[in-house]
């Protein structure tokens, strides 16, 4: 639970014991302070981290107002995740993670747990923020249909927007991400190479619901949004099975403690397509790129690895970083060949003392096989980015092989 300050009637109430006020001991210039109800914790905690003296003098109250304060949404996502890591590497820089659950968060990221569907719960715990400079926005809700993806997606954006900018007069700068599904990736082959000012498609959509809904929002406004819109994004959170990269690993992990080869699972014709990933560090530091340069200011930008590659070459060079051997490729749909490997995949990680996820939790087999029977070019275009300053770019190959070392160090995978 993050500590932020809020003003309130009872605030006079808290020393005393019986409103529930517990005061801790003085030490030097900083109080400890605690109270069995959070509202009251919050009031406390605020004046405990003041520093004991004369009030600051304007000058000072400016310095402090002019510091950099992000909320991250989605903060245990992928995206999330990594931007909140990128934006707490950068001095001066507050950051707040948001989260209906509560998880292992990044070095230099406070938490507060709230539910951004309930309107009522983002204002208690979020209203009492007046220091709010910058939104990243990576939540989202999994929904049947893509009506009711767009009335779900847009309300989480709505309620967090909306709650801040009333409290948080300072507010710069709103970043969200959006992705293929912009161009029509998951519906069929689509214009390629894909630029940002390509038509739109027939709604709903909730990447242009959210749009429309930050444009209206922002207009006569002095703070301004990004779109981003990565593809088949790289990296790791724990328990956010939505990764290809992880969904590849842990199928080279099953077929190697099985003594198979590394076969490529999908279609032919997607075996032979170009297709591209993005980085979850660069989609990061793209996102605190955008956050304060004026070239970024209510535009959209691809923004993808810089390269592109056939699985067909790709795959015998992923075989290699699992030291396995490569075969022909053979249509074989994950969801109904991985789906019932879950004490395969205890053993393995008792064998190799690796991290107690639950294998539900590791890959969504759905997702991976989407990609790898689409059989067609999957490219956008990342010269508006450049043009506008960004000019990060990873090698694909090197992405994987450093990836899938990240899952080693860190016990994910043997």
């Amino acid at each position: 639970m993050a500590e932020v300050a809020r003003c309130g009637r009872q605030a006079a109430a808290l020393s005393d014991p019986q409103e529930g006020g517990d005061i801790g001991q003085g030490r030097g210039d900083h109080c400890e302070i605690r109270t069995a109800d959070w509202r009251f914790r919050l009031i406390i905690t605020f004046r405990a981290n003041a520093r004991w003296g004369p009030v600051p003098t304007a000058d000072e109250r400016t310095s402090m107002s002019a510091q950099t304060v992000v909320l991250v949404a989605g903060v245990h996502g992928v995206s999330g995740k990594a931007a909140a890591t990128a934006w707490a590497r950068k001095p001066g820089v507050k950051v707040y993670g948001l989260s209906r659950r509560e998880a292992e968060l990044p070095p230099g990221v406070e938490g507060i747990t709230v539910d951004l569907l309930d309107r009522s719960d983002v204002e208690i715990k979020l209203g009492g923020l007046n220091d709010v400079t910058h939104i990243v926005f990576a939540a989202y809700v999994e929904k049947a249909s893509a009506a009711e993806r767009s009335e779900v997606n847009v309300a989480l954006l709505a309620n967090l927007v909306e709650v801040v900018e009333a409290a948080s007069p300072n507010l710069r700068h709103v970043a969200f991400y959006q992705g293929g599904k912009a161009y029509g990736s998951d519906l069929g082959p689509f214009k390629t190479p894909a630029r940002e000012d390509d038509p739109r498609l027939m709604s709903p959509n909730f990447y242009y619901d959210q749009e429309d809904f930050l444009r209206r929002r922002q207009t006569g406004k002095s703070w301004s949004w990004t779109a981003l819109r990565p593809e088949a994004i790289v990296g790791y959170a724990t328990g956010n099975p939505m990764n290809l990269g992880v969904a590849i690993a842990v199928y080279a992990t099953i077929s190697k403690e099985l003594g198979l080869p590394l076969r490529f699972p999908g279609s032919p014709d997607a075996y032979d397509a170009l297709y591209q990933v993005t980085d979850a560090g660069l989609l990061a530091e793209a996102t605190v790129w955008a956050g304060d340069e004026p070239k970024a200011a209510n535009e959209i930008f691809n923004l993808t690895n810089g390269d592109q590659f056939r699985w067909r070459h790709m795959w015998p060079r992923i075989a290699r970083m699992f030291d396995m051997e490569v075969a022909e490729p053979v249509p074989m749909p994950l969801t109904a060949y991985m789906t019932d490997k879950a004490e395969l995949w205890a053993r393995i990680v008792e064998k190799h003392d690796l991290q107690p996820t639950a294998y539900d939790r590791l890959a969504t087999w759905s997702f991976a096989d989407f990609i790898f029977s689409s059989g067609y070019d999957n490219v956008s275009s990342t010269i508006k980015a450049r043009l506008a300053g960004f000019h990060g770019c990873v090698d694909s190959e090197d992405l994987f092989r450093t990836f899938f070392a990240s899952l080693r160090e860190d016990r994910v995978i043997p």
